[in-house]
């Protein structure tokens, strides 16, 4: 642990920075196995709606600077492929 006064604030900004992220991932990480077990269920409209809060999740990790934007497109892209390859 540092000895000066600002760096052990920004220690413990970090830690506080670091456990608000882990969570929100963590969130996210639930949200996207949500659609994938709603797809395995063949559940078409419970899948497009846990889609679309997935889908909310992602662009918000991507406006905190958490993911990059082609992580969320790439995720957003691979699940409306599964949700829409439910048969109606």
């Amino acid at each position: 642990m540092a000895n000066m006064k600002q760096q052990i604030k920004r220690y413990k900004n970090d830690n506080a920075k670091r456990a608000a992220n882990t969570s929100f991932k963590s969130g996210l990480k639930t949200a996207i196995k949500k659609v994938l077990a709603e797809v395995e269920a063949g559940n078409k409209e419970a899948a497009v709606a846990a889609y679309n809060a997935a889908s909310a999740k992602l662009d918000s990790s991507v406006t905190k600077g958490i993911h990059h934007r082609n992580y969320a497109s790439r995720q957003k892209s691979r699940l409306a492929k599964l949700v829409n390859s439910i048969e109606a």
